[in-house]
């Protein structure tokens, strides 16, 4: 009984952590936050660069 209330712990935990970074990356103004370029990405594309990532983040920003 207490390793299923221990199981359900730890996924409980793994999901809030999961979307506490989600929300707190949108709300930095990360458009694609699964990629490691995101942060390039959306600068290049306000400059009207190529992008150099291939999330398809630019195409957003257009």
């Amino acid at each position: 009984m207490w390793q299923t209330v221990l199981v359900i712990a730890i996924i409980a935990l793994i999901l809030g952590g999961a979307i506490f970074y989600i929300v707190k990356a949108k709300k930095s103004g990360k458009k694609c936050i699964g990629c490691p370029y995101s942060d390039e990405c959306s600068k290049t594309a306000k400059k009207g660069e190529n992008s150099v990532c291939s999330c398809g983040c630019q195409e957003d920003n257009k």
